[in-house]
């Protein structure tokens, strides 16, 4: 696995009080936010693919942190703190994707990426976008606009597991959808079902026979999503420990990848 650009240095300055202090909340990481659309994509210049180069991981790890938490936009030193949590992201996506993290198998960033050029001729601002999500491609500019992890793995962590497959070497053939997240102003454009749609083809070349994603029960538009893309529920996590990690409950969602079997 290639990757091609050196790490962006974290901010030296900052405590874990002083981090906290900043946020205001961080979103549920498996939610997929949707809201009114704002503008068509051309669908010829979308690519939904895997990511590899840190350029294009450290895009996904910034949409991440644009899509999943809350900012007092007067908070001093604000820039700063995003960019600590988008460097302590960019870390952790690199772990999982080059296998390092205990308890999981493999590691996909499936990224849905357009090009920079593309902005110009869109009747809505995007500047922020553009500025935090934007990697060079074989010489092209473009903007990561929606990304997911998919894991191989028996379990995510504080996550209610799937039951299938019961058979000897369910770790190598169970998969969980993660930090599935669209950039707010291409919402309703079909991303997040080119991302799911991806994923699904990823993991059917891993021999994944059984994939999952949770999703908080009150998230109407990804369960919406999910159920279109042939999901359907499996079980719900205890109150009791929605309530103890201090989070919407939710709800486990299985798929099974067509033609695979143990």
């Amino acid at each position: 696995m290639a990757l091609l650009s050196s790490p962006r240095p974290l901010p030296t300055h900052f405590s874990a009080s002083t981090s906290t202090s900043l946020l205001v909340r961080r979103r549920p990481i498996t939610a997929c936010q949707v809201c009114t659309p704002k503008q068509p994509l051309h669908e010829s210049t979308l690519n939904v693919a895997e990511g590899f180069a840190e350029d294009e991981l450290w895009a996904a790890a910034c949409l991440r942190v644009r899509s999943f938490y809350q900012f007092k936009p007067t908070t001093f030193g604000l820039q700063d703190h995003k960019m600590f949590l988008a460097e302590r992201e960019f870390e952790a996506i690199k772990e999982r994707v080059s296998g390092k993290r205990k308890g999981f198998g493999r590691v996909s960033c499936v990224n849905a990426t357009v090009p920079l050029s593309q902005f110009s001729s869109l009747s809505f601002p995007a500047d922020d976008l553009c500025a935090s999500c934007k990697f060079t491609d074989n010489g092209e500019d473009r903007v990561v606009v929606g990304t997911l992890d998919l894991n191989q793995c028996v379990s995510l962590p504080d996550e209610i597991a799937g039951r299938r497959p019961e058979a000897i070497g369910a770790d190598f053939a169970r998969a969980y959808l993660s930090n599935v997240c669209v950039a707010k102003e291409l919402h309703r454009n079909g991303l997040g079902h080119a991302l799911v749609a991806k994923s699904k083809l990823v993991a059917r070349d891993w021999g994944i026979s059984d994939l999952y994603v949770h999703v908080a029960v009150d998230n109407e538009p990804a369960k919406q999503l999910y159920m279109k893309s042939g999901f359907v529920y499996e079980s719900d996590e205890p109150a009791w420990q929605a309530r103890f990690l201090d989070r919407p409950r939710r709800l486990l969602l299985w798929f099974g990848i067509p033609g695979v079997q143990l």
